[in-house]
């Protein structure tokens, strides 16, 4: 239930300028750009002035025994890590480091997941997953199974700088398979231009204090650029996100909406929408220098910039002090900061002074955790990965609701009458020209739902339809309450979550959240089909019933009050809300979800196009 909102129209957000590494500031710049805002706000000096840690030099995944020392600093070498990036492309890395894609690896939800789904399928999937969310770690031929402990850093890193930038030859539908070329950070790296300026700074090589040719000293960089045109065209982003798993059903379906929809009539690439200024919408791109190296700004400061956050409907769960990518954060291990507590006050002054002064119980403190002094470093890094995920929350909610449009609510025939059903209906507006509403993965994910509620005259939500049980799951047939019988199912719910249909011994189509026939396979298996399932339209057994709205397309949520709700004279309130959440809690618990996650699911969820109407019955 709710009770009240203010309606909100968000029409983009603001990125904090952050610098990694560097203490750099625009201040120091040319005068050309002396305007820019300071960019050290993130990784300014940690209060006890301590410098990065070398943790991302190291490899983990080959540091084991009877591994050659040597050889982690050579797979850093030959797949940079988006830290050395971000000593020169500052405001990229710190945009990046709270993206979807920087959090591909290291989602707890991806590991669950994707677990459940080799055990599932017998292991016949093998590396088709991890092959997009930890393409480094793949083609360094780290296991599927590998921990994220266990993993290279670079591997943990996700959808990182050279999985774009170090691709070289255009892939098409290829269903999540293309190769990064390897090499070492000084090996050229692709993209929209040839980078104009990097001859500037290469000839100039002192006064940048860079290393103009490998082994020099100096901060060491590129030393060429490769114009690829692919790289800036919707068809780039195919190959993960327009992706089927084995058994033929369609994991990502972005691509194929994508290229029927007015935005690709129009010519409006992914690229537009998703990397410009506002976010969802193709309203132009930001200015930014290029590169900051050393301090000194180079090329126009007014150059054309892609936003590498990525804007979209994704949200991160996994514990803050791993998550945004924060280089500080690597002075401890994940099971280290997995040990950390950071919903109690570890390492917050007024907490900390109260244990000093005995005021509180001492915990038991973990061994990493039983200084003062580590704890409050921890809570620094905390704090500065939760001023990134605020700007993603923000980010988040404007892309949903630039994308979206709620109208009514509309009542059929004449104005309510006290004591009669009231019928009345929303409509629901796709306004993004490039694909539906929701669009990505399909099956369990992800959740948009309609949550409306009848206010009567002394304040009392007497009828509401969109609501959710103890776990906040809606009250439809998946939850785990209905099924318990605590909670009433909700009879009018307006839920786009798309379903897998699947064909049981018994009855008609069962509505399932994977493509699993449980009642016909003793042993649950995903298989493929033994016949094309371009001759059936869809595997067999299974089918997809999808609700998504298509481009600039809408749908009626149509309503029905009982006449017994409204028979006290006065004025009632509509409320109505759309509601998005990326799991429910039922498919969670399915794939071993932990507690934490299922926590950390509901902390995001939001709350697009929140407002009210009154109306008054006689």
């Amino acid at each position: 239930m709710f009770l009240s909102f203010n309606h909100r129209n968000i029409a983009g957000t603001v990125i904090a300028i952050l610098v990694l590494l560097l203490p750099v500031s625009a201040q120091g710049a040319d005068d050309a750009i002396e305007k820019l805002p300071p960019s050290n706000i993130w990784f300014a000096p940690a209060a006890d002035g301590s410098d990065l840690p070398d943790a991302y030099l190291q490899s983990a995944a080959l540091q084991t025994e009877g591994k050659d020392p040597h050889s982690a600093l050579f797979t850093e070498t030959e797949f940079p890590s988006a830290v050395t990036c971000g000593r020169c492309h500052q405001k990229i890395f710190t945009e990046w480091a709270s993206s979807n894609h920087a959090y591909a690896s290291i989602s707890p939800m991806f590991h669950k997941f994707e677990q459940a789904i080799n055990d599932l399928s017998s292991g016949t999937i093998g590396s088709f997953c991890v092959r997009c969310h930890q393409q480094v770690g793949t083609q360094l031929g780290e296991p599927r199974e590998l921990p994220l402990w266990d993993r290279s850093i670079v591997a943990r890193e996700g959808i990182t700088c050279v999985t774009c930038h170090r691709v070289k030859a255009e892939f098409g539908k290829v269903n999540g398979e293309r190769h990064i070329e390897p090499g070492p950070l000084s090996d050229p790296v692709v993209g929209i231009g040839r980078a104009e300026n990097l001859g500037e700074v290469l000839q100039n090589s002192e006064e940048y204090k860079v290393a103009g040719a490998p082994g020099e000293e100096g901060t060491e960089i590129h030393l060429g650029a490769i114009e690829f045109e692919q790289i800036g065209d919707s068809q780039f982003c195919v190959s993960c996100h327009q992706v089927a798993v084995n058994l033929g059903i369609k994991l990502e379906v972005v691509w194929e909406q994508y290229r029927d929809s007015p935005a690709a009539e129009a010519g409006i690439t992914c690229q537009d929408c998703h990397m410009g200024k506002v976010p969802g919408e193709a309203e132009g791109y930001a200015e930014w220098p290029v590169a900051i190296v050393n301090g000194r700004v180079v090329g126009d400061p007014k150059a054309r910039h892609s936003n590498h956050a990525f804007y979209g409907p994704g949200y991160p769960i996994a514990h803050p002090g791993l998550f945004p990518f924060n280089p500080r954060g690597l002075r401890w291990t994940i099971k280290e900061w997995l040990t950390f507590d950071y919903r109690a006050g570890w390492g917050e002054p007024d907490w900390e002074d109260q244990l000093t002064a005995g005021g509180l119980e001492k915990p038991d403190f973990p061994p990493e955790w039983t200084t003062r002094k580590d704890r409050m470093f921890a809570r620094f890094v905390i704090q500065q990965n939760e001023k990134l995920l605020e700007d993603k929350r923000r980010d988040r909610l404007a892309v949903m609701e630039n994308g979206s449009r709620i109208d009514g609510p509309f009542f059929d025939g004449s104005p309510p009458e006290r004591g009669e059903d009231l019928d009345l209906r929303y409509r629901v507006t796709n306004t993004d020209k490039g694909h539906n509403f929701p669009s990505g993965s399909l099956g369990a994910q992800p959740e948009i739902w309609l949550n409306v509620a009848l206010i009567n005259p002394d304040g009392e939500n007497v009828w509401e339809s969109g609501y959710v049980d103890s776990l906040g799951d809606m009250a439809d047939l998946h939850s785990l309450d209905v099924a318990a019988g605590t909670v009433e199912h909700d009879d009018q719910l307006f839920n786009l979550q798309t379903k897998f249909l699947t064909t049981n011994v018994k009855g008609t189509d069962r509505e399932m959240y994977l493509p699993v026939q449980f009642d016909i396979d003793q042993l649950p298996f995903l298989r493929p089909a033994n016949v094309p399932t371009s001759v059936l339209n869809h595997p067999p057994f299974v089918r997809m019933e999808g609700r998504s709205i298509p481009p600039l397309g809408w749908r009626d949520a149509e309503y029905s009050i009982p006449g017994e709700l409204l028979t006290k004279p006065g004025t009632y309130r509509l409320q109505v809300r759309m509601r998005s959440r990326a799991e429910p809690i039922y498919f969670m618990r399915f794939v071993g979800a932990t507690k934490e996650m299922e926590q950390r699911i509901n902390d995001w969820m939001i709350d697009i196009h929140p407002y009210a109407v009154e109306f008054e019955i006689k």
